[in-house]
C-alpha cells in the first residue's frame, strides 16, 4: 500500500505511520531542490534596484565567499532574502525559519534579524528609524550581523560586480540541507 489507510490521525496504525515516514523522508530528501527552485523565483524581480533579487542573493554569497566566510555562512548569505517572494514585510523571518534546523543558533539569529540591521542604510529615507537595530545592541550577534550587512548585503546591488553563478553554491546548499535537522518540529 502506498498510502495510509486512516482518514483521521487518531485512527492511524504503526503500519500507516511507517508509510508516512517513508514518504516524509523522500520529501525531506528533496528539500535542497525546492530551496534552489524557490531561490530562482527571485529572478527578474528588481523591485527598483539595479539588479534583481536573485543577482543580489548570488552577489551577497559571492562577497561572503571571497571574504573567507565559512560554508554555512555563505549559504546563509545566499538564502538570506529567499523569503521576499512570500513575505515582503517579514522576509528575514521566513528565511530564518527555513534555515533554522540546519544552521547554528548564531547564524539563525543573524538571518532572522538582518532586515532591521539592513535598515540602517535606508530606513531614514522611508520615514523609519535607521537606528532600529540599536535595540539589539549588547546581543552577542550584534556586531556580526552589522558586519554581514555592511560588507556583504548592502553593497550587493552592483550590476558590474563579478558574481559567481549558482553552480558555485549549489553543492554547499545541498550539503547544508543534507544535515540531520537539529529541531525537526
Amino acid at each position: 500500500m502506498d498510502a495510509a489507510r486512516f482518514t483521521r490521525m487518531d485512527e492511524g496504525t504503526a503500519e500507516d505511520w511507517a508509510i508516512i515516514a517513508q514518504h516524509s523522508m523522500d520529501h525531506a530528501g528533496r528539500l535542497a531542490d525546492r530551496v534552489i527552485a524557490h531561490l530562482a523565483l527571485l529572478r527578474g524581480d528588481r523591485g527598483g534596484y539595479r539588479v534583481d533579487r536573485y543577482e543580489h542573493s548570488l552577489q551577497t554569497a559571492t562577497r561572503a565567499l571571497r571574504d573567507g566566510a565559512d560554508e554555512e555562512m555563505v549559504v546563509c548569505a545566499l538564502l538570506h532574502d529567499i523569503g521576499d517572494t512570500l513575505g515582503p514585510w517579514n522576509h528575514s523571518d521566513i528565511a530564518a525559519v527555513v534555515l533554522r534546523p540546519f544552521v547554528s543558533a548564531d547564524n539563525h539569529w543573524l538571518v532572522q534579524h538582518h532586515g532591521v540591521f539592513q535598515g540602517y542604510y535606508f530606513f531614514h529615507f522611508i520615514g523609519q528609524d535607521r537606528n532600529a537595530r540599536e535595540k539589539y545592541r549588547g546581543h552577542p550577534m550584534f556586531e556580526r550581523t552589522a558586519l554581514f550587512c555592511e560588507r556583504w548585503d548592502q553593497p550587493a546591488f552592483d550590476p558590474a560586480y563579478e558574481t559567481l553563478p549558482l553552480d558555485a553554491f549549489e553543492p554547499m546548499v545541498r550539503r547544508l540541507f543534507a544535515r540531520v535537522p537539529s529541531q525537526p518540529y
